[in-house]
């Protein structure tokens, strides 16, 4: 198969800003933003931005939708959908646990999701209709299909509504299932689902930019994605995502 442009540009912005991330990973990090449950770093902006120069550079008149703003042309056939560091906390605590993800959507269809852990030199990338692939080689979802087989992440959200929510989920998955984890990044537990690491993950509100690549990379790869508007947090997303065989409706 041929690399389209999209995903070759998407796959040097990826690299470079993860090279950018693993270079100061473990130092002393300029704070812009301190939250009572996330953290805002200088190096999410220069990552975002390092991105946005690289996709622009390829493609001028394209828009880019990122976690730390807009670029380019508003309205443009093609979007970029940009989370520039995926996991931040994890990052600003030295936890070699995050990513960046970049996806691309043309005329309102995802078409490019590109996901890497500059830690694990770990990259998963898809086209619409192509074979999605960690480091180059073709994955699939696992085989497990029963609960008491299956591995399952729970996103805990930054709102007590939300936290409380997930609370009340979490212990009842948690009896039945084999193990439950909390992970720290809504894009690598929709990559560990595409490549049979996990089985399913659940979050109780996240952003467009967490999870855009990971939709397109999981669906690929014989998944079953379903996002609804958040019960708890207007304007954000519920997001319940599976391998495509194991069934946790009853705990929604």
């Amino acid at each position: 198969m041929i690399m389209s442009s999209l995903l070759s540009a998407a796959l040097e912005a990826a690299h470079a800003a993860g090279k950018l991330q693993k270079e100061h990973f473990g130092s002393d990090l300029a704070v812009n933003e301190m939250l009572k449950h996330d953290i805002k770093l200088d190096l999410d902006v220069r990552s975002q931005e390092l991105i946005t120069e690289i996709l622009l550079k390829h493609f001028p008149d394209h828009h880019i939708l990122g976690e730390e703003g807009d670029a380019g042309t508003v309205g443009s056939d093609t979007q970029w959908i940009v989370d520039p560091i995926d996991g931040t906390v994890n990052y600003f605590y030295g936890i070699p646990h995050f990513c960046v993800s970049i996806a691309a959507r043309h005329q309102g269809e995802l078409v490019v999701g590109v996901i890497y852990d500059p830690i694990q030199d770990e990259t998963w990338a898809v086209e619409k209709g192509g074979i999605p692939t960690l480091n180059g080689k073709p994955i699939r979802t696992s085989s497990r299909a029963h609960v008491s087989d299956a591995v399952v992440t729970v996103g805990f959200s930054k709102s007590r509504k939300a936290l409380e929510a997930s609370f009340d989920r979490f212990k009842r998955i948690a009896v039945d299932v084999r193990k439950t984890r909390m992970l720290g990044s809504a894009a690598l537990a929709l990559a560990y689902i595409a490549c049979g690491r996990l089985d399913a993950y659940i979050e109780e509100q996240i952003s467009d930019w967490d999870i855009a690549a990971g939709k397109l990379l999981l669906e690929a790869a014989g998944g079953d994605f379903n996002v609804t508007p958040s019960e708890v947090h207007p304007g954000k997303l519920f997001v319940y995502a599976t391998n495509g065989k194991v069934d946790l409706s009853s705990y929604l």
